[in-house]
């Protein structure tokens, strides 16, 4: 007497079937998300050219004029403070002479 193994090559049929579909969901998956990396790498690369680009180089610009500016006020500055120094010298000078008898 031999078993009747029909029900049993059935359900091992089924789940083949069922191990086919799931490889073609997961290959569909993972081409589906490299073709989403893909632009969304391209749309980062169009926002940053079109927008962060302008802005990177508006915000070296204004970098540039405040360098300049801290510059010319350093130099202003200096040439204020030795001006300042010599005349408190001199006004020094003048009090101690006309202090002493």
């Amino acid at each position: 007497m031999t078993p009747d193994l029909s029900t049993t090559n059935t359900l091992l049929g089924l789940l083949a079937i069922l191990s086919v579909l799931e490889a073609f969901a997961l290959i569909a998956l993972i081409v589906g998300g490299l073709l989403f990396y893909r632009r969304f790498s391209q749309a980062l690369a169009g926002i940053e050219e079109r927008h962060i680009a302008p802005v990177s180089s508006r915000v070296n610009a204004i970098l540039d004029d405040v360098k300049g500016v801290s510059a010319t006020v350093r130099a202003a500055s200096d040439a204020t403070d030795s001006g300042v120094r010599r005349g408190l010298a001199w006004l020094l000078s003048v009090f101690r002479h006309s202090s002493q008898p």
